[in-house]
């Protein structure tokens, strides 16, 4: 199985410029996505889909996901807008006004979980939402990956980061902690491919395909604005997520065109037989 992930799209940033970078980038993904072999079965997009969380800019993306030959599980983020995007996608499933629902992927279950607090930039997790999560993950022991927009995790970025001590990064580690059959945390919002283990699992942050965040650990004044660089135009990213029927490994990649340094054709085989006879413990005879 091959899950597909985009975040932080930000569609309608430019709302009337017919080519809007953050659309373009986003088209470069999903053309990627498309041309692989084999496609993706699934598409995560976890948050921030819009940057106003204008109805106009639901639309695009309800008719984006609509042309797509696999399903597309949203999730909300700190840039959405939970009532528009429920007056352009009505029959999304809600739990007490929030996105929450859970998706039967075959050997795997996916559960995605709703942290937008209107007007917060960072996350939020009440105490209702947590119960909720923790009877979800109650009720099925098959492998789990659990969808949010925002990680619960500090980053050494100083102005992308979260506060460890917060109520709902607390309230997440307690439910994830009881819950050994959850595989991965597949979180957006940072804008940056990042790894790390948290909760007795692995985090993994999806790269924006909008503009990525610029890495810098130094200490940040909000008081003393330094010049450093905060938003670079690294290429558009995405993830994907391939069970091997045992383990969840994550690739990150970025769309548009890259030059193809290697093909496999007859000067590459001699790499790809020793790679494979290792693999398969066997050597390769000779013609």
């Amino acid at each position: 199985m091959l899950i597909a992930q985009v975040t932080d799209i930000h569609l309608g940033f430019q709302p009337d410029d017919p080519a809007e970078l953050n659309r373009k980038r986003f088209d470069d993904v999903v053309k990627t996505l498309l041309a692989l072999s084999p496609r993706p079965d699934l598409l995560l997009a976890t948050g921030d889909i819009t940057e106003h969380g204008t109805i106009a800019s639901y639309e695009t993306f309800k008719a984006l996901c609509d042309a797509l030959p696999f399903p597309t599980l949203p999730a909300l983020g700190n840039h959405d807008d939970r009532g528009n995007f429920f007056k352009v996608f009505p029959d999304s499933p809600r739990v007490g006004g929030f996105l929450q629902y859970c998706y039967d992927a075959g050997p795997l279950r996916v559960v995605v979980l709703d942290t937008l607090e209107e007007g917060r930039h960072g996350g939020s997790l009440d105490a209702g939402r947590a119960a909720w999560l923790d009877a979800r993950l109650a009720e099925d022991a098959r492998p789990t990956i659990v969808v949010l927009h925002h990680p619960p995790i500090e980053t050494g970025n100083g102005w992308m980061t979260e506060d460890l001590d917060a109520g709902w990064v607390e309230r997440l580690r307690a439910v994830v902690e009881k819950h050994s059959h959850i595989i991965r945390l597949v979180t957006g919002h940072l804008h940056r491919a990042i790894v790390t283990g948290w909760g007795g699992t692995t985090l993994a942050v999806c790269p924006s395909s909008a503009p990525q965040v610029a890495i810098d650990f130094r200490e940040l004044d909000p008081e003393m604005p330094d010049g450093r660089d905060m938003i670079v135009a690294e290429g558009p990213g995405f993830a994907l997520h391939y069970w091997t029927g045992r383990d969840l490994v994550t690739h990150f990649g970025s769309g548009g065109e890259h030059p193809v340094l290697a093909r496999y054709n007859a000067r590459m085989q001699p790499t790809v037989r020793h790679i494979l006879a290792e693999r398969v413990g066997e050597s390769w005879g000779h013609d």
